[in-house]
């Protein structure tokens, strides 16, 4: 289960007033079974017997009949398991989302969204507790309650809406990088400047000192990336452009870190709320950044899309071709979000068609756009003209 889907079924528990349950399978890799012959080396404080110790212990080795953490295998030996199970059961599974397994009865639906040995349980009471019932079973389980903290979010119930955030992760970073008393700041990044040798976030130059080995900046950038990923899309521009300069970064890039940091102390509780009171289908916004890489002429796309009233995806991300124009590249943010959009449009029709719910396919889906020349182009289609020729065809798929 991704964070996108995870994020849809947080929306959709909310919006149709169905329970949240969190379950977590004790030992779960011991339960797959073998699909190969697989030895071991006997370990240390394993008597051998009698018939055998006329040989050094290197000598031997131990046949695996069930699987065990390490292998490389055991998650999809244990995805097997459980899915066998569940499917015998009745549940149904789609490739769209495989870790997604879905019932629906007369009473109601259960939906159990799979994260290894994580079990998140969405759906009506009754159903709820057949499905942990059945569950029990068969593994040995921790029934964890509410679901209140998953995949490092955590996730607060209120009459009107559910909150999603990381404020213990975010403190946790700013400990760990020394910032947890640094003075709070209200922007995630500072002003560019629009002289390119005057620009905070240039490239390294050839006679530039590079960051020691002892900074941690590649361990930043990763801590902010789960963060940007998961429930903090107004810093995911800021960690995209100071990745890029991963494998050179100098002083100016660590000050861009430190600046998120401080961002970070002055927002720690902020998230994704998920408001009962809002019904809106999805709805995506899709936007491009005209050379915001001068450096190197490229542009910068962004979307997000939104699902009753809030986010459920996004993204930050350098174009990998040069745009020619502003239309040019809106036309390939555009593209992108819809490539998105289709995913999303084929996870959700499945999810609420599977729970017997009011289905998406009936409708399109909105994507607004800001740029006029785009939208133009767009409506009417792939139309050859002295200013848009170049253009591929393909980036017209919206």
């Amino acid at each position: 289960m991704d964070a996108i889907t995870f994020r849809f079924l947080i929306s959709l528990a909310v919006s149709e007033g169905l329970d949240m349950r969190l379950m977590d399978v004790i030992t779960a890799y011991l339960y797959g079974s073998m699909d190969n012959d697989i030895y071991m080396k006997i370990p240390e404080g394993f008597k051998l017997p009698d018939a055998n110790n006329t040989k050094p212990r290197s000598m031997y080795s131990i046949k695996l009949q069930r699987s065990l953490y390490g292998l490389k295998q055991s998650g999809r030996m244990w995805y097997n398991r459980l899915s066998e199970y569940l499917l015998k059961e009745g549940y149904g599974n789609n490739p769209i989302c495989p870790c997604i397994f879905i019932k629906k009865s007369e009473t109601g639906f259960a939906i159990i969204a799979v994260y290894v040995d994580d079990l998140n349980l969405v759906g009506t009471p009754e159903e709820l507790t057949r499905t942990t019932n059945y569950l029990k079973k068969e593994f040995e389980m921790k029934d964890l309650g509410k679901t209140k903290f998953c995949l490092g979010l955590q996730i607060e119930h209120f009459p009107n809406g559910v909150l999603v955030h990381q404020s213990t992760y975010i403190k946790k970073v700013l400990k760990c990088f020394y910032m947890d008393k640094a003075h709070p700041l209200s922007s995630p990044m500072v002003v560019r400047s629009l002289d390119v040798k005057k620009d905070p976030f240039r490239p390294c130059k050839k006679d530039e000192e590079l960051l020691s080995p002892e900074v941690p900046y590649l361990s930043a950038i990763g801590a902010l990336m789960y963060l940007a990923n998961c429930t903090r899309p107004d810093i995911a521009f800021s960690v995209n452009l100071l990745a890029r300069y991963s494998s050179t970064p100098t002083r100016r890039h660590w000050n861009g870190i430190k600046h998120i940091l401080r961002y970070l102390r002055g927002t720690t509780n902020m998230g994704l709320f998920y408001s009962r009171e809002s019904k809106q289908q999805l709805l995506g916004y899709a936007d491009a950044g005209y050379l915001s890489d001068p450096h190197k002429g490229r542009s910068q796309t962004g979307y997000v899309f939104n699902c009753n009233g809030t986010a459920i995806s996004w993204r930050s991300v350098k174009q990998t071709m040069v745009a020619t124009s502003s239309n040019h590249s809106e036309i390939l943010a555009i593209h992108e979000a819809s490539r998105e959009c289709i995913w999303l449009r084929s996870m959700i029709q499945h999810i609420r068609e599977s729970c017997g719910l009011s289905s998406i396919k009936g409708g399109p889906t909105t994507l607004f756009e800001d740029n006029v020349a785009c939208i133009a182009q767009i409506t009417g289609g792939y139309i050859k003209g002295d200013r848009t020729k170049h253009i591929s065809p393909k980036s017209l798929y919206t």
